[in-house]
């Protein structure tokens, strides 16, 4: 059985913990650029808009490790949902639009 194509991508087959006020932008893109997938938790962009800056950022700059390294793309990442009924946002956080390229988060 052949593994998801997810895997083509990963040097190692790990996650980066979504660490609560740890992980950012800056995190999830070193751990994307090492082969591992790189996760922050949606709570973490605050305020809420934040969120949108995050993924812009992640996105463009996995976007651009891809073009100068094609050989050796940046591995995925994800948004970590608190799906909690004492999460007040979570319906704003996930209609937010999705990244445009493979890198998209499914909450």
């Amino acid at each position: 059985m052949a593994l998801p194509a997810l895997f083509d991508t990963l040097r190692l087959p790990v996650i980066g913990a979504p660490m609560f006020l740890v992980s950012g932008p800056e995190l999830v893109i070193a751990q994307c650029k090492a082969g591992i997938v790189g996760s922050f938790p949606a709570l973490n962009a605050r305020p809420t808009s934040q969120l949108d800056e995050w993924l812009h950022q992640i996105t463009e700059e996995l976007a651009a490790h891809d073009r100068a390294f094609p050989e050796q793309p940046a591995a995925p990442f994800a948004v970590n949902q608190i799906v909690h009924r004492t999460n007040g946002r979570l319906d704003d956080d996930i209609s937010r639009p999705r990244p445009a390229d493979r890198r998209q988060y499914r909450p």
